[in-house]
């Protein structure tokens, strides 16, 4: 499966995984409009061009802390839980994949040495970022 959306019972999305051998023919955005964070694939042929430009400044407000992460180097589990701490699933990551967290929580054990790509709103608050369970 080249990407899997995991979702609580009562459909709530928690997590995205996109394996490292999903390669869309066209762009394709993953994440729905609504998310803190766009996720997508933005596919050009040979010799396109991405016009020159700025981003404007938008004030946009989030109440949540989505995280991503691209593993570089290594290999780990994951395991994602829904906002009340019950287990959803586990899954393998390895090079080249991509997690984006949106709800509820995780932990990983490093099955391998790992290099990570972390990708998150910030600044980060320290201790008062998370809850540790």
């Amino acid at each position: 499966m080249s990407m899997e959306y995991i979702k609580t019972k009562d459909n709530i999305l928690t997590s995205i995984i996109i394996r490292r051998d999903f390669r869309p023919a066209e762009t394709t955005f993953v994440t729905s409009p609504d998310l803190a964070q766009q996720v997508g694939f933005v596919v050009y042929p040979a010799g396109g061009v991405i016009k020159r430009h700025i981003h404007k400044n938008v004030d946009r407000q989030n109440i949540s802390s989505s995280e991503a992460l691209i593993v570089r180097e290594g290999k780990l589990e994951i395991d994602i839980y829904d906002q009340n701490k019950n287990l959803l699933a586990t899954r393998e990551l390895q090079a080249g994949d991509f997690v984006l967290m949106v709800s509820g929580g995780h932990g990983f054990r490093v099955l391998e040495a790992a290099i990570l790509l972390e990708i998150k709103l910030g600044p980060y608050a320290g201790a008062s970022d998370k809850e540790l369970f």
